[in-house]
């Protein structure tokens, strides 16, 4: 456990200065020293989010603070405030958002920054609040809240038991809970799956990977930005992203895809589903220090050989093509994909889904998925 400073002697302050921005980038290897499941995050990425070109900025506005000690000027807390229009356009009311939390063992702190963050919001007019997202959901949300005892897969969040005992004791209310479901791949799908994949094959529709080079990946990217779009529009405080901001976050992973845990369901030319996994890269990033300079690449290249695991990051189908069998067909794909000869993968992890989410979580259930880790939204009134 870290040592907790006197409140009086920490300062919550708005970054605004180069050297404050390293201070706010610092705080989780305080916050995370000794913790063996936790997976530094790439320091260029969450910096990257703050950068002036970040196109959040042409529908939102922020402000990040930094908890520090004033004795010492080390950084023990952070968080974000954040106005996002298109989310409050959708839900019609002016709910602001925090994200980026992090704070060591120490209540009154973790309290300050949570209220600082309120105040800020309540100057732009919010009357609620909600998170931890930042920015919005597709760059990260949620509080881990049961499963602290494994490390967390590509793309998922991880937090400190704490953390939702913190928010919890500061009178926030949960909105909404999340599930990541397990899947042993030792364990045979059902056969009403490969029977799935039968009838959607007789029913005109066409199975393939997703490819990776080239023109086809960009023209698969956008199918897929354009089905995502369209089926998870409905989500839990989600917001659109545009085509422009949603390729170059697939450009990123372009290098990280595996194409046979990647199918996608095409029917008379138009992709009608997709089944997106992906290896569980968090397992080298784990050894890289959250930079990928010159050592820290020649690690990743070194300890992706030990991937034996994959995350299905998302999967759909549009409505139409349900009776067609072909969400049952793209798991059956999918998992095949994962155990053929020559993979490595002995688990996968789907998630995250939303509770009310129920059509999604009865199908992954049906498919043998067991919930593994469960995460949380809160909200507060501002008043």
């Amino acid at each position: 456990m870290v040592s907790a400073p006197d409140l009086a002697a920490v300062t919550v302050r708005p970054v605004a200065t180069p050297q404050e921005i390293e201070l706010f980038l610092d705080v989780p290897n305080r916050v995370y020293a000794g913790d063996p499941n936790w997976v530094p995050p790439l320091r260029s990425s969450v910096a990257k989010d703050f950068a002036p070109d970040n196109p959040f900025f042409q529908y939102g506005r922020l402000q990040q603070f930094v908890a520090v000690e004033s004795s010492s000027n080390q950084p023990v807390g952070r968080i974000v405030a954040a106005v996002n229009d298109r989310l409050i356009e959708r839900e019609g009311m002016p709910v602001g958002l925090f994200g980026y939390f992090e704070c060591i063992e120490e209540y009154s702190i973790a309290q300050a920054l949570f209220q600082t963050a309120s105040d800020w919001l309540r100057q732009q007019g919010m009357m609620r609040v909600r998170g931890p997202i930042n920015l919005s959901t597709h760059n990260g949300c949620l509080f881990l809240v049961d499963g602290f005892d494994t490390p967390p897969m590509i793309l998922m969040p991880y937090n400190p038991p704490y953390y939702p005992q913190f928010i919890e004791q500061d009178g926030w209310q949960k909105v909404q809970d999340a599930y990541s479901y397990n899947f042993p791949l030792t364990t045979t799908l059902p056969e009403e799956f490969e029977k799935a994949y039968r009838i959607a094959c007789r029913s005109g529709v066409r199975f393939r990977p997703i490819r990776v080079k080239g023109d086809g990946f960009e023209e698969d990217a956008r199918s897929v930005y354009r089905l995502t779009t369209q089926m998870f529009a409905n989500n839990y405080s989600a917001t659109p992203r545009s085509e422009e901001e949603f390729l170059e976050e697939a450009k990123s992973l372009q290098s990280l895809i595996d194409p046979d845990v990647f199918p996608v369901a095409e029917h008379q030319g138009k992709m009608v589903g997709y089944w997106m996994g992906l290896p569980d890269y968090n397992i080298p990033l784990k050894h890289v220090g959250g930079k990928l300079d010159l050592w820290g690449t020649l690690k990743f290249l070194w300890f992706r050989r030990q991937i034996d695991q994959g995350r299905v990051v998302l999967f759909c189908s549009l409505p139409e093509y349900r009776r067609k069998m072909v969400p049952l067909a793209l798991i059956y794909l999918g998992m095949q994909g994962g155990i053929q000869k020559g993979k490595p993968y002995k688990r996968a992890e789907l998630g995250h889904v939303f509770e009310s989410n129920l059509a999604s979580r009865k199908l992954v259930e049906a498919a043998g998925g067991t919930i593994h880790k469960t995460y949380r939204i809160y909200e507060k009134a501002l008043v």
